[in-house]
């Protein structure tokens, strides 16, 4: 497993395992499965963990991980581990919340994964017109002086946000953006600014949900009722780059470059944006270690100037997804707004 250096100190995996698959609403969860299958993933070198404090439950079963892991595996393997996490006030908190609020909200995440100090906090904002974000990411900048915390970064800002941040005296690390083969919005001017200071790109989104996969190849254009929240996201993007006809094209081309590597649509897939600059990881969704080796050897597949010309010729007769990194998203009364849940730590208790 390739590894990047995210700040000194903070060696991650190239391939970071997602946890949001884990949370609630996603089907039950087999407690010791879920332990064993984090054991598989980081004795394999996937040693990065993503979570939030919005990602019930998910924490929690990631400090029991570590706790097991440290007993297994002992302390020197335990801290090659590296845990992601969120700080994500719930919209309806934006107003009011105060320093005690963010200290408390860190507390938990810290009591939750059993850790002395988080690895890294993404922060992430709802609404921009509730003009505190700078404010709050400073009081976070504080906790990481005080020790709480050992990096930044944030979540889902656009690069005007970003730079507020920065320019304020928060030491961002990383910025966790959605980024796919059909979703570039990161290139068009956050790429750049982030680079200039030295922010690296952690990406979801990259499988679409699974909508880059052998499955949907050949399939008829999917249509509600959906199986959940991530296919109607991912959906609207498809939607958004040139429809279903087009997607399939894409499909069929990344189908054929994946027979020529032994490998699959969405490790492909996954592959090309680990490619882009900027970027230092993306995230897998991996309920389970059933495509642990798939997920192993994304980032040893070398992609082919032929491959990159068979990708972007399909590419370039797409539309760009409008907008800065969640520009749509934003949107609480759009298609792609509606999609989100605003509210979850309050839903979670």
């Amino acid at each position: 497993m390739q590894t990047f250096d995210l700040a000194p100190g903070h060696r991650i995996s190239r391939v970071i395992k997602g946890g949001w698959q884990l949370a609630g609403g996603h089907g039950e969860v087999d407690r010791q499965a879920g332990i064993e299958d984090m054991i598989a993933f980081a004795d394999a070198g996937i040693t990065t963990f993503d979570c939030a404090d919005i990602y019930t439950g998910v924490e929690a079963l990631i400090g029991a991980f570590r706790d097991e892991y440290e007993r297994v595996r002992g302390a020197e393997a335990l801290s090659r581990i590296k845990v992601h996490t969120k700080f994500v006030p719930d919209l309806g908190s934006l107003a009011t919340l105060t320093r005690t609020d963010v200290a408390e909200g860190i507390e938990t995440s810290l009591k939750r994964l059993g850790m002395e100090q988080l690895n890294l906090v993404q922060f992430h904002w709802w609404d921009y017109e509730i003009d505190r974000q700078v404010e709050v990411a400073s009081w976070l900048a504080e906790l990481r002086q005080e020790g709480k915390i050992a990096n930044i970064g944030g979540t889902n800002f656009d690069t005007e946000q970003m730079l507020r941040i920065v320019d304020a005296g928060v030491p961002l690390v990383s910025m966790q953006v959605q980024y796919s083969l059909i979703d570039d919005r990161p290139s068009r001017s956050m790429v750049e600014a982030a680079q200039a200071h030295g922010i690296s790109l952690l990406c979801y989104g990259s499988v679409g949900g699974g909508l880059f996969s052998e499955r949907m190849l050949g399939q008829k254009e999917l249509q509600p009722p959906f199986e959940n929240r991530s296919l109607i996201k991912y959906k609207l993007i498809v939607d958004e780059f040139g429809g279903w006809d087009l997607f399939q094209e894409l499909l069929e081309v990344l189908s054929a470059i994946a027979a020529h590597h032994d490998s699959d649509i969405a490790s492909i897939a996954s592959r090309a944006v680990l490619e882009r600059p900027g970027v230092a990881a993306v995230i897998v969704g991996a309920r389970n270690r059933n495509h642990l080796g798939r997920n192993l050897a994304i980032p040893g597949i070398t992609l082919t100037a032929q491959d990159f010309a068979a990708i972007d010729a399909v590419l370039a007769r797409a539309n760009p997804v409008p907008g800065d990194v969640y520009t749509l998203e934003r949107d609480r009364n759009g298609k792609h707004g509606s999609v989100m849940k605003y509210n979850l730590n309050k839903e979670g208790h």
